[in-house]
């Protein structure tokens, strides 16, 4: 079974749509501001199809865009700006950044009641300590338990395998998948046998960005196998970190590569900007209620 990434995040997609326009009737406009540093050209891609989806939802996005050269100290007063403007409720910062700007820095700068992203350390720290309050993670990840909630993968028990253990999609995940009651194995470059480990995941996790890294043989027979890879073959063509052909006579649920994980990381995106927007109007209700 295929896992339409790209047909739920278009399901989301309306459901946004709906709340966005009741936030708007009720005179809350959510706002998403993004912030590009430098030239890069994948993250040009990145941040443009991040504007065109707040477009397609009715999220109003700011596009910041600094030059190369831009100092941290720079950055860090546009950040200080976007926190003080109550009328901006998630603040992006595309990463990477040139090489003179401390990311760490940047992520922290942000407050965690915007940080859209999840990167903050403190929802980071909300998220491994499994807390009960309502914060946002990073989105590539939820994105993830989005589909495999979706398409009912069990997780309870479940042996979760992660091949990759970034800030980003690895170290995040699994403590997702383990607030959920999965057992969680972490592999990397310096596993040993990584092969006999992957062959025990009932659910399979492949954040590398190497190329067709994961063959058949490395897959559990009906295993739930997420491709979180986006590469390019010798001929150019867009691929995954798992060699599609082979997987797909093995796996028993698999994501596609394009049409899976990407399209539900920028839905998850716009989604949680909406949640954030939402928290400040339920603040709103609150202290109206008062007076």
């Amino acid at each position: 079974m295929l896992i339409d990434g790209k047909g739920l995040s278009k399901q989301m997609d309306a459901s946004i749509i709906e709340k966005v326009n009741t936030l708007k009737s009720d005179g809350i406009d959510p706002k998403l501001a993004v912030i590009l540093v430098g030239h890069d050209p994948a993250s040009q891609i990145y941040v443009r199809n991040k504007h065109r989806k707040a477009k397609l939802v009715g999220i109003h996005s700011i596009d910041k865009r600094m030059p190369d050269d831009t100092t941290q100290e720079e950055l860090l007063a546009v950040i200080h700006d976007y926190n003080r403007d109550a009328s901006i409720h998630g603040i992006l910062v595309q990463l990477p950044l040139p090489k003179q700007i401390d990311e760490s820095a940047i992520i922290q700068a942000i407050l965690p009641s915007k940080d859209v992203d999840g990167f903050s350390p403190v929802n980071l720290g909300r998220l491994f300590a499994n807390s009960d309050e309502a914060y946002p993670v990073p989105c590539t990840p939820r994105g993830i338990m989005t589909m495999l909630d979706t398409y009912k993968v069990p997780l309870e028990g479940a042996h979760a395998v992660m091949v990759g253990s970034s800030n980003i999609v690895g170290r995040p995940l699994g403590a997702m998948l383990l607030n959920r009651n999965a057992t969680v194995t972490y592999t990397h470059i310096y596993t040993k046998d990584m092969s006999s480990i992957t062959q025990t995941a009932d659910i399979l996790i492949v954040a590398t960005g190497v190329a067709h890294l994961i063959k058949g043989r490395d897959i559990k027979p009906g295993a739930t196998v997420i491709d979180v890879g986006m590469d390019r073959d010798k001929a150019g063509n867009l691929v995954g970190d798992v060699d599609f052909d082979e997987a797909v006579k093995v796996a028993g649920k698999i994501t596609p590569v394009p049409g899976g994980v990407g399209p539900m990381t920028i839905t998850t995106l716009m989604q949680q900007t909406l949640e954030l927007a939402e928290g400040k109007f339920s603040q709103q209700r609150q202290k109206q209620s008062v007076l």
